[in-house]
């Protein structure tokens, strides 16, 4: 099914994507830290507002309706 060929093109380009990734994530990590500030907080928030909504809405409609 794989010849020996396949498996070296698979294996170096693998490496080539994650050696290019690496560097591109370098490259932005200026513009992460400028553009993303406390996204992660407003991640949090959010999918703990989206919970408590969903939360809020079963048990209406379990034990309301």
């Amino acid at each position: 099914m794989f010849t020996t060929g396949r498996i070296i093109f698979a294996v170096i380009f693998i490496i080539a994507f994650i050696i290019f990734m690496v560097i591109s994530y370098k490259k932005d990590a200026k513009n992460h830290e400028a553009y993303y500030k406390n996204a992660a907080k407003k991640v949090a928030i959010y999918g703990t507002l989206a919970i408590i909504i969903f939360v809020a809405l079963r048990f209406m409609t379990a034990y309301l309706l």
